[in-house]
């Protein structure tokens, strides 16, 4: 773990919390409020400024420092934060969506920063690694805010859990604010922006987006890589709170250790890609993953919450699905900083950000329908069409390895 490797993973950490707070904590609280899965699913609409991201990612790229942009980010982290602590969700949950959609627009200008500074930090025998790191240390500050928080939020409540994460963002401000790495990076992008004219022409922008080698096969891949997955995860932990386990349970389960199995998977990951190559082992990833969708998809038919055989069976199912997905992220997030490294320095991060902007629009499109999908269909046939979308994402990866991308 060198220096670079701590300071990325720190920031990936403090990054991944707004995630966890919104996609682990706020459906199993809204569920026990007595919210349809159409309604849950809806709130997915307060990740909408990651979709818009790649329009603010040039500026980001093209003036001031990566450093600048990251402490003004995390500083509207920690103001949001405190703000929301002085919220009730109970009785008007409308201004708390508001401060939540803020909070995301601020994560989405933090994460255009950190990835460009791991883009600029990491050198090619290193960015395995360095993904390794970003996938583990955000899913370790999503647990946090989402399955750790959840598990004590009856006896913190809800003021408490946002004051205690402004004090997050504020520690790691002041550790970012005299980061030798940090300052060394920004003395040299300085002056480089000295020398080269800043370019906002979006359609120039775009065509050099495209151009870059890999990119197109990347983005469709991002689209749809997670589709199938997606569904199940965020369904099946709402599929067992129906059906007796409670939200305590699901917080321990669904949020702690099906999370951890998920970071584990995510470190094995960075380790098996210096040994075998990442398409080679995305081949196998996805076919296990169909694996799991289809062992989850009978649990569907057969589940008994009084039965600690059917309940052990499917807290397996999610630590397994978790596991295999944390592969295929840490696989799936190195191919797009290979990819990324090829453009010119003057729009990596925005080469970046776009394929990171289209990953997150497959997933969160295919979450705020996902609900509506259920309610409308039932669990059982739209599990069978999160197999059908997975397959789809494995038809596409043995294309690459066919045609060598």
């Amino acid at each position: 773990m060198n220096p670079k490797l701590l300071l990325l993973g720190l920031l990936y950490f403090v990054q991944g919390m707004p995630y966890g707070l919104q996609s682990s904590l706020l459906p199993i609280y809204l569920r026990t409020a007595g919210l349809s899965f159409t309604k849950i699913s809806l709130t997915k609409a307060l990740y909408f400024p990651w979709i818009l991201k790649v329009l603010w990612a040039p500026f980001v790229d093209q003036f001031g420092s990566k450093k600048k942009w990251l402490l003004l980010s995390m500083s509207g982290l920690a103001l949001t934060c405190l703000i929301s602590a002085t919220l009730s969700p109970e009785t008007n949950f409308t201004p708390v969506a508001l401060i939540l959609l803020l909070m995301n627009f601020w994560a989405s200008v933090q994460d255009i920063a950190v990835d460009g500074i791991a883009v600029q930090l990491l050198r090619s025998e290193e960015v395995g690694y360095g993904n390794t790191v970003q996938v583990v240390g955000y899913k370790l500050g999503s647990v946090l805010a989402g399955g750790g928080l959840l598990a004590v939020m009856d006896v913190v409540g809800w003021s408490f859990l946002f004051v205690f994460l402004s004090a997050i963002y504020c520690t790691v401000i002041m550790y970012s604010w005299g980061n030798p790495e940090l300052n060394m990076l920004s003395k040299i992008c300085s002056n480089e922006q000295k020398t080269k004219i800043p370019s906002l022409n979006p359609w120039r922008i775009l065509q050099e987006l495209l151009s870059v080698p890999g990119t197109l096969w990347t983005l469709i891949f991002v689209l749809v890589y997670k589709l199938g997955e997606q569904g199940a995860t965020s369904m099946f932990p709402l599929f067992l709170l129906d059906n007796g386990m409670s939200a305590t349970e699901l917080g321990l389960w669904n949020g702690m250790v099906a999370m951890g199995f998920s970071v584990i998977g995510s470190s094995i990951g960075g380790i098996l890609l210096s040994v075998y190559g990442a398409f080679s082992l995305m081949k196998t990833c996805f076919v296990m993953r169909l694996g799991g969708l289809a062992f989850q998809t009978f649990l569907l038919f057969v589940f008994n919450s009084n039965s600690w055989l059917m309940k052990g069976a499917a807290i397996l199912s999610i630590s397994v699905q978790h596991f295999i997905g944390g592969l295929i992220t840490t696989l799936t997030f190195t191919v797009m900083m290979h990819c990324s490294q090829n453009a010119d320095e003057r729009i990596q991060a925005t080469h970046y950000s776009f394929l990171a902007t289209l990953e997150v629009m497959g997933k969160l499109t295919f979450s705020a329908l996902a609900g509506w999908i259920v309610d409308w269909i039932g669990f059982p046939a739209s599990f069978f069409l999160f197999i059908i979308l997975s397959t789809a994402a494995v038809v596409h990866v043995f294309k690459a390895q066919v045609t060598g991308r």
